[in-house]
C-alpha cells in the first residue's frame, strides 16, 4: 500500500512525462513548415509524418494494456524513456523522409506507453476520483502544449532551426527520466482484474460504442491541432499562440473538472463538449485576423474535456476493462488519427490546388485550403453531438432501473 507522499510522488512524475509527451506534440506541430521547406515535403507526405507518431502511441497502448498487469507501471514508463530519448535523437539527425518517418513512430510509441502506464496507475491510486484526477493528470498534455508551441514559436522568431527546438525537449525528458526511476511504485499484485477479464471486457456493447466515439473525440481535438499551423498560417492570426491559447484553457478547465463532471455526469460533458466543438471549428473555417482567437477560444471549451472523460467514463463505468480498457481507449483515439492526418494532409493539398483556379494570391490560396480544411473536420463533433445524445438517453434509463436488473 503505497503511502499519501509516495502516491503523491508519483503522480507528480506521470504528470512531467505527460508533459514531455505533449512538447513533443506541440513543437512537431511548429516545426512542419520548416520540414517542408527544408526537405520539399508536400503536404500529404507531412500527414505520412506527422502518422507515424500517432500510430506508435496506440501501438504501445495496446501492448502497454495486455503487459501492464505483468509488468506493472514503473517498467511501461522506463521503456517510455527509452523511446523518446531515441525518437528525439534519430529526428534531429534526420536527413528526409523515411528517418522522419522512423523516428515520429519511435516518439509515438514512447507516448503511448506514459499513456498506458499513468492512466491505470492514477485511476488505481485514486478509486474514488478516478474521472476527476485523471482530467487533473491530463492537465499536463494542454500545459506541456502551451510550453511547447510558446518554445517553438519563441526559437523560430529567433530564426533557430528545426533541430534546435526538437533538441531543447532532450532535458525534461532526462529530468522525468530520473525522478521516475528514483519512486517505489505499487506491486502489480494489487491490481483487482485479470488480463481474461480485461479482454472479456472489451466485446461489451458500451465498450466497443465508446471506443468508435474515441476515434471522433480524439481525431476533433488532435487532428485540428496538429495542423493547426498549416491551416490557420494565412488567417491573420499567430497559430502558436492560438495553440498555445487553446491548450491554456484546456489546462484550466481540466484541473477545475470536479465540480463540472460531478453537475453533469460524464455523459453531459461529452454532450456539451461535441457540441461546443463543433460550433468552434466551424467558426474557425469563417474567420480571419482576430475573430480567429475567439473561434479558438470557443474550439478550447469544447474540447477541453473529449479525452480525460472520455477514459475516466470506462474506468467508472466498465472497470472489468481496466488497465488494458483505457489503454485501448487511448490507442483507439491515437490510432484513428494516424489514420486521418494522410488524409487531412491530402485536404489541403486539394484545396490548394482548387483555390489556385480562382486566385493567383499565395495568402488567399493558403487562406482558402485551411478554412476547407476546417470545414471537412467539423464533421467529426457533429456526429459525436448525434451519438452522445444516444448515450446521454442509455445511460439514464440505466440509472432508472432498480440494482437488480442493471447490466453489469
Amino acid at each position: 500500500m503505497l503511502d499519501k507522499n509516495n502516491k503523491n510522488r508519483l503522480y507528480i512524475a506521470s504528470c512531467l512525462a505527460l508533459t514531455v509527451t505533449a512538447m513533443t506534440f506541440a513543437i512537431r506541430a511548429g516545426i512542419l513548415g520548416q520540414l517542408s521547406q527544408d526537405f520539399a515535403l508536400s503536404d500529404t507526405q507531412l500527414g505520412w509524418i506527422n502518422a507515424m507518431a500517432f500510430l506508435g502511441f496506440p501501438v504501445a497502448t495496446m501492448l502497454g494494456g495486455l503487459l501492464y498487469n505483468t509488468f506493472g507501471a514503473k517498467k511501461l514508463v522506463i521503456i517510455a524513456f527509452i523511446g523518446h530519448l531515441v525518437g528525439l535523437t534519430l529526428t534531429i539527425s534526420a536527413d528526409g523522409f523515411w528517418l522522419l518517418l522512423i523516428s515520429s513512430f519511435c516518439i509515438g510509441f514512447a507516448n503511448g506507453a506514459v499513456e498506458a502506464a499513468c492512466n491505470p496507475l492514477i485511476a488505481d491510486m485514486y478509486p474514488n476520483q478516478k474521472t476527476t484526477m485523471l482530467n487533473r493528470f491530463h492537465v499536463w498534455f494542454p500545459g506541456g502544449i502551451v510550453i511547447g508551441a510558446l518554445i517553438s514559436k519563441v526559437m523560430t522568431d529567433m530564426s533557430f532551426g528545426w533541430q534546435s527546438q526538437i533538441a531543447v525537449m532532450l532535458v525534461p525528458t532526462v529530468i522525468y527520466g530520473y525522478l521516475i526511476l528514483s519512486q517505489k511504485f505499487p506491486e502489480t499484485e494489487a491490481i483487482q482484474t485479470s488480463t481474461v477479464e480485461n479482454i472479456k471486457g472489451l466485446f461489451s456493447p458500451i465498450f466497443l460504442f465508446m471506443a468508435f466515439c474515441m476515434t471522433l473525440t480524439a481525431t476533433s481535438e488532435l487532428g485540428t491541432q496538429q495542423w493547426i499551423e498549416r491551416i490557420l498560417g494565412a488567417s491573420g492570426a499567430s497559430p502558436m499562440l492560438i495553440m498555445a491559447m487553446i491548450t491554456g484553457v484546456m489546462a484550466v478547465g481540466r484541473y477545475f473538472a470536479g465540480p463540472i463532471v460531478h453537475r453533469l455526469n460524464a455523459y453531459g460533458v461529452l454532450l456539451y463538449s461535441a457540441i461546443v466543438t463543433t460550433l468552434g471549428i466551424y467558426l474557425m473555417s469563417t474567420a480571419t485576423g482576430s475573430m480567429v482567437y475567439l473561434s479558438a477560444l470557443i474550439f478550447a471549451l469544447g474540447v477541453t474535456y473529449f479525452w480525460p472523460t472520455m477514459i475516466g467514463f470506462v474506468a467508472e463505468n466498465i472497470p472489468q476493462t481496466g488497465a488494458l480498457g483505457m489503454s485501448i481507449m487511448g490507442g483507439a483515439g491515437m490510432f484513428a488519427v494516424s489514420i486521418w492526418n494522410p488524409i487531412i494532409g491530402n485536404w489541403i493539398d486539394e484545396a490548394r490546388q482548387q483555390a489556385k483556379a480562382v486566385s493567383t494570391e499565395p495568402e488567399l490560396i493558403e487562406l482558402a485550403a485551411g478554412q476547407a480544411t476546417l470545414q471537412n473536420l467539423s464533421i467529426f463533433p457533429l456526429v459525436l453531438i448525434f451519438a452522445f445524445t444516444g448515450l446521454a438517453l442509455y445511460m439514464r434509463k440505466q440509472q432508472a432501473k432498480p440494482m437488480c436488473e442493471k447490466v453489469s
